[in-house]
């Protein structure tokens, strides 16, 4: 009987999916004008202003192009650091923006509905990539040309590798990293039973991807420490922000009220702000700081956030540290989170440095809080080292390294 039911939901599966390549066929032939009557609202678009591919300097030996997921604008940010630090090489990014978009910098941004269904503008890109660019990092193992055909990012890939373009691979975080490993090792990570619904599918997406990475001979690439777990064969190119966005305010501590305590979390799910929230709004009560939480601020906005407090809240189940953490520490603020040994001992063994931020554990948050408020000159010490540290190992340069390293081949 077992075996009769898989047998039947194998064939139910099979057919939804023969049903929707066939709708998404008969979609894909018509007029876009008639597309955009049957589109849902989200991914409609102006056929009369559809982005035109970004060209790129052809005197350029290497010519680099990143795409599509730009998370955390890091593809702009490292295709700037190339325009920045790297002579003879030239670089932009492309992505994919949704209509809940943070307003991250991109060289190319692409509206969903034009990704997704306009057949002029992918074979546009296809074609100007494959003639323009000399190298591809390609994000997240997500289609560069469109996905609506169910193409995936191995069919534009081997279309690259067939132009004569070298090829790298590059991965952000979960999008490549293994839930059930994670939960194995953390007891406060977000992949534990039922407390984060996607778990699943992405338990199922990251396991298929780490096996076809076992046979890629492709540059691989990922951005956060804690990801040389799931790449071993990968190198780290780690995230990139500008200190001069960010070194703009008066030090933590200056305006001589109790301290200010932000937590902007990009994903509250997975950021453990369920464990923050409750105990910052107790302490609020009692007067020991003024919590602020900050959702759905465009990136551009953010600076103002952050040096207009003294401490940042920045994870407590992940074990990791990434952008905001960066952004924060460039600040001058005390960055407090739960950062894995394996990360600090994997920071300083590339770097020589230690990592300047506040270690608290996830399951004794108020407690650790209460006596890290109790001592300033710890806090003032940690937020003192935290620019030097990015314009040390984030600022661009290290990463520039990186990447000419891939330019070179």
């Amino acid at each position: 009987m077992k075996a009769t039911r898989r047998l039947i939901r194998g064939l139910a599966r099979g057919l939804k999916n023969a049903v929707k390549r066939l709708a998404i066929g008969l979609l894909l032939r018509l007029p876009a004008s008639l597309q955009l009557r049957v589109l849902p609202a989200t991914q409609r678009y102006d056929p009369s202003q559809v982005p035109q591919p970004e060209k790129i300097e052809r005197a350029a030996h290497a010519r680099l192009f990143i795409a599509p997921a730009n998370s955390a604008g890091q593809g702009w940010a490292w295709a700037q650091v190339v325009n920045k630090f790297l002579d003879g090489s030239a670089a932009t990014n492309m992505a994919v923006v949704g209509p809940h978009d943070f307003g991250f910098e991109c060289g190319e941004p692409v509206p969903l509905g034009v990704y997704r269904w306009s057949t002029r503008w992918q074979r546009a890109q296809r074609s100007a990539v494959s003639a323009q660019f000399t190298h591809v990092l390609v994000e997240s193992d997500r289609p560069l040309f469109g996905d609506a055909q169910q193409r995936t990012a191995a069919s534009d890939i081997d279309d690259l590798v067939a132009a004569g373009v070298s090829v790298g691979l590059l991965f952000h975080g979960s999008d490549i990293r293994l839930p059930s490993r994670h939960a194995a090792r953390m007891s406060w990570s977000p992949f534990h039973g039922d407390r984060w619904s996607l778990t699943p599918a992405l338990e199922q997406r990251a396991s298929e991807l780490q096996s076809r990475l076992l046979t890629s001979r492709l540059p691989t690439f990922f951005s956060t420490p804690d990801l040389a777990l799931d790449v071993p064969t990968g190198q780290w190119l780690p995230v990139v922000v500008d200190p001069s966005l960010w070194e703009t305010g008066e030090p933590a501590f200056s305006h001589g009220g109790v301290p200010i305590v932000a937590h902007a979390p990009s994903k509250a799910a997975v950021k453990g702000s369920d464990l923050v929230d409750p105990v910052m709004a107790k302490l609020d009560a009692e007067g020991l700081i003024r919590y602020v939480r900050v959702e759905n601020v465009p990136s551009a906005e953010m600076p103002a956030v952050y040096t207009s407090v003294d401490i940042v809240l920045d994870q407590f189940s992940l074990g990791i540290y990434g952008v905001a953490a960066c952004e924060a520490m460039a600040a001058g603020r005390v960055v407090v989170s739960f950062v894995s040994g394996q990360v600090r001992d994997f920071v300083r063994d590339a770097t020589g440095l230690s990592l300047p931020i506040i270690d608290v554990s996830p399951d004794a948050i108020e407690a650790e809080m209460r006596a890290l408020l109790g001592d300033r000159a710890r806090m003032v010490e940690h937020a003192s080292r935290g620019p030097a540290f990015v314009r040390e190992v984030h600022d661009g340069q290290l990463s520039a390294k990186v990447l000419s390293e891939f330019l070179e081949r």
